[in-house]
C-alpha cells in the first residue's frame, strides 16, 4: 500500500513541533493551573490536539519556529480560561472515589439558594441592586448607598419594600407556606 507523502509530512511536523515545544508548553500549562500537574498534562493534550486537527497552519513552518510556539501558548492559555469559565458555570469536578458524606446534606441549602435566585430575578432591577448589596456583598447601608449613587434612607426603604416583594415572589413560587 501506498504511503501518502501528505500524512507523512503532517506527523513529522507535528513531531517536530512535539519535541521542541512540548516541555515549555507543559511548564507554561503548569503555571497557567496553579500547580496542578494533571491539570496542565491535559491542557498540553488538548493544545497539542488542536495543532494536529491544523497541521497546515503557517506558523508550524520550520522557519515560524518562535510562532509556533507563540500560537501553542495563545491555545493552551485559552484552554485554561475556558476551562475556568466552565467550573464557574458548573463547580463539580469528577473524581475517582465517591467522597465521604458528611453529616450535612447541602441539597436543602442548594434547593434555597435556587428558589431565592430565582424569586431576586422577578424584583425589579432598583430592589434586586439593593437586596444584592446589603446581603450577597455584605455592604453596610452607607456602602450601597455609595456603589447605587442613592441617599441613604432610600436604601434603606427600598431592601424594606424588596424584602416583601421577595417573600410575596417565594410565596407566589411555592416556597413558602
Amino acid at each position: 500500500m501506498p504511503v501518502d507523502r501528505g500524512a507523512v509530512d503532517e506527523r513529522n511536523v507535528l513531531q517536530a513541533l512535539h519535541d521542541e515545544h512540548a516541555a515549555a508548553l507543559w511548564a507554561f500549562a503548569v503555571r497557567l493551573t496553579g500547580g496542578d500537574r494533571q491539570a496542565a498534562e491535559d491542557v498540553v493534550q488538548e493544545t497539542l490536539l488542536r495543532a494536529w486537527r491544523n497541521p497546515n497552519n503557517p506558523a508550524f513552518t520550520a522557519e515560524q519556529s518562535g510562532a509556533a510556539r507563540g500560537w501553542l501558548y495563545t491555545v493552551a492559555r485559552r484552554i485554561v480560561i475556558d476551562e475556568w469559565r466552565a467550573r464557574s458555570v458548573r463547580p463539580e469536578k469528577l473524581v475517582a472515589a465517591v467522597p465521604e458524606s458528611s453529616a450535612v446534606d447541602p441539597t436543602d441549602a442548594l434547593v434555597e439558594s435556587r428558589l431565592i435566585a430565582d424569586a431576586l430575578l422577578r424584583l425589579s432591577p432598583e430592589h434586586r441592586a439593593v437586596l444584592v448589596e446589603l446581603f450577597y456583598r455584605r455592604s453596610s447601608v452607607r456602602e450601597a448607598a455609595e456603589r447605587l449613587q442613592i441617599a441613604e434612607g432610600t436604601v434603606k426603604s427600598r431592601s424594606h419594600y424588596a424584602l416583601r416583594a421577595l417573600k410575596l415572589a417565594l410565596n407566589e413560587m411555592g416556597a413558602l407556606p
